[in-house]
């Protein structure tokens, strides 16, 4: 695998746009508590405080399993499909932080479109590891 071949440049394209995700959210944290008048290290008081809280906590959560998955499925499965799937998973986390800031239980379709991107990056990861060590193995 060259670093320069297109899918690895889209799949750190990718990763690059989750990382913002997660900066992103981590600055709604705080511009909410400065317009609640909740400041840390307080974590109650406002719901719209919490929601912002959880979104962030929940992607920081996410983001551990998604860019490992990520990465792995780039390198062993190759292709297109690793950084395609892994941008509908910083489309879903942004659909989550919207849903969930508009109410605790408008974030189902943002937590599909989290956690299925990541079965499937996981899955591709282990078919191109199988055909990577059966390759090495034959």
């Amino acid at each position: 695998m060259i670093l320069s071949a297109p899918a690895v440049v889209l799949t750190a394209a990718v990763t690059l746009l989750a990382v913002l995700i997660t900066i992103g959210l981590s600055i709604m944290v705080s511009k909410v508590r400065t317009r609640a008048g909740i400041q840390p290290p307080a974590m109650t008081g406002s719901p719209e405080v919490e929601r912002a809280l959880r979104v962030h906590g929940n992607t920081i959560e996410q983001i551990v399993i998604f860019l490992p998955a990520l990465w792995l499925a780039a390198l062993y499965f190759q292709g297109w499909a690793a950084p395609a799937v892994g941008l509908v998973w910083c489309i879903g986390r942004i659909l989550y932080a919207i849903g969930y800031m508009a109410g605790e239980h408008k974030r189902a379709a943002g937590f599909a479109l989290t956690i299925l991107p990541t079965l499937i990056l996981i899955l591709l990861a282990a078919i191109g590891l199988v055909g990577a060590w059966t390759a090495a193995t034959a």
